[in-house]
């Protein structure tokens, strides 16, 4: 999306949608036709158009179904995981957080003063931790790999649980389907 339908609400864009069942629980999944705009858990249709209260909403359109795939294999194996084409939108300094988190290897976690300094910016701390809760497409940019500076795993948008799970398949097992 263009800036400013991100700004304006999707305006102008055809988003398709589905929502399907994850190793995590219900997942949505939404795309334009540039990649996944959003990847979150137990949310709906009400919930996208609030987020894109001006793009026209397809359920399951256009050529969705392979990202849907990679999406749910994403989640399983976070080891391996697919490179899918991504479409989000953010100030600078999201897009810098968003990038940051991308390099955190599977397996491994940064605190939110390790973000921030990573995006040069060391004095922003709390706006590294707001920009990570900012992620539109959870798993596919991994902002379950922050966690706080004492050691403790801070907040999720999807549940503590949901983040302990993807923590663990991707520290110790590999992935929740890993050989």
């Amino acid at each position: 999306m263009t800036p400013s339908a991100w700004i304006n609400g999707g305006a102008g864009v055809t988003i398709d949608w589905a929502v399907v069942e994850s190793a995590l629980g219900p997942m949505l999944l939404a795309a334009t036709d540039k990649g996944i705009c959003r990847l979150s858990f137990d949310e709906n249709e009400s919930t996208l158009k609030r987020r894109f209260p001006n793009a026209t909403l397809l359920i399951k359109g256009g050529s969705l179904s392979s990202l849907i795939d990679g999406a749910v294999y994403a989640v399983q194996n976070p080891r391996q995981m697919p490179k899918l084409p991504l479409d989000v939108g953010g100030t600078v300094f999201q897009m810098a957080v968003w990038q940051a988190l991308l390099e955190i290897p599977a397996g491994e976690t940064r605190n939110y003063a390790q973000i921030a300094a990573a995006v040069g910016k060391p004095d922003a701390v709390r706006a590294a931790g707001s920009a990570n809760g900012a992620n539109p497409v959870s798993v596919l940019i991994p902002c379950h790999r922050v966690i706080r500076s004492d050691g403790g795993l801070g907040g999720y948008a999807y549940g503590l649980e949901r983040k302990r799970r993807l923590l663990a398949w991707e520290s110790e097992q590999g992935g929740l389907f890993s050989t």
